[in-house]
């Protein structure tokens, strides 16, 4: 039975999954690298945990007994006495794998491990841990204490105890969970990054406006962000990342990344995190940077 939950990675995934644990009960261990990004991160989950006060979804009785569950580090050696870690970094194979081999030494045997990316085999992940079997991919929608779903994937060696005690924590945590097969990008990405990276062909070839095609994508299909906007909301290195797993394991030149977004993150403008991507943010309201 999960009790204790491990999170690699304090940023914008990880303190979201860090927040949905601790608010439903469980005893929380999130490490990062950095001291700065744990400081960030509890502040964070202190300041949206206000949020849902306001809105009456949570007592401040319950904020305070939620942030008590959570403790940080920066040593491995947290994850000790945790009966699930999640590992929830940034969209790239090879931090990710090196994250595994720093991980799995500490654990003892019966722990489960589960990936939070987005695109990325949960097959070959696993191999690269010494529980292929104890492994399986739990993917959070962004922001994670606000949306619902959690896509659940198994590697070709994930066995059923592990993806019923998953699926099962799942529920507990208050989300619906849609079980995806082991393809690149999984459900949700397969569907939503072609249709931003297409956003982005359409502006590159000069079709509209960033104004023009998140309005027309709003109004004219209902969808509450335009698909630029919310590739900025993303992360365009993490959109860019999505679209060359896709390109890559499905050889499909449909998947092909648009040179804009290939430009935009040579540029380092990623997006709402550096300020810039298809909108400028340092003012008061986001203006299109082009």
């Amino acid at each position: 039975m999960i009790q204790k939950i491990g999170v690699v990675g304090a940023g914008q995934m990880g303190n979201g999954i860090a927040h949905v644990c601790a608010m439903n009960g469980f005893e929380v261990r999130l490490l990062d690298a950095n001291p700065d990004s744990l400081a960030k991160a509890l502040a964070t989950i202190a300041g949206n945990m206000d949020r849902q006060i306001k809105k009456g979804a949570m007592t401040q009785e319950a904020k305070d007994a939620a942030l008590a569950r959570i403790s940080t580090g920066t040593d491995f050696a947290i994850f000790s006495d945790s009966d699930l870690v999640i590992e929830a970094a940034t969209e790239n194979e090879a931090v990710k794998r090196e994250i595994f081999k720093k991980l799995c030494p500490h654990l003892k045997k019966a722990a489960l491990i589960a990936s939070n990316t987005s695109s990325i085999s949960i097959t070959r992940l696993g191999a690269s841990t010494d529980r292929a079997a104890q492994f399986m991919g739990m993917h959070f929608m962004n922001p994670v204490p606000v949306m619902q779903l959690v896509e659940l994937i198994r590697g070709i060696a994930t066995s059923n105890e592990t993806y019923e005690a998953v699926k099962e924590l799942t529920a507990k945590l208050g989300k619906i969970s849609a079980t995806a097969e082991d393809f690149p990008a999984f459900i949700v990405n397969r569907i939503l990054l072609p249709m931003i990276n297409e956003a982005v062909y359409t502006l590159y070839e000069g079709v509209g406006s960033v104004e023009s095609i998140d309005t027309a994508m709003k109004l004219g299909t209902n969808h509450p962000m335009g698909p630029l906007e919310l590739a900025d909301f993303i992360g365009l290195d993490t959109c860019l990342a999505v679209m060359h797993v896709l390109y890559d394991g499905l050889s499909d030149s449909k998947y092909r990344p648009c040179p804009l977004l290939v430009k935009y993150v040579e540029a380092g403008w990623l997006g709402r995190k550096t300020k810039r991507g298809f909108y400028d943010y340092s003012g008061p309201k986001p203006v299109p940077t082009r």
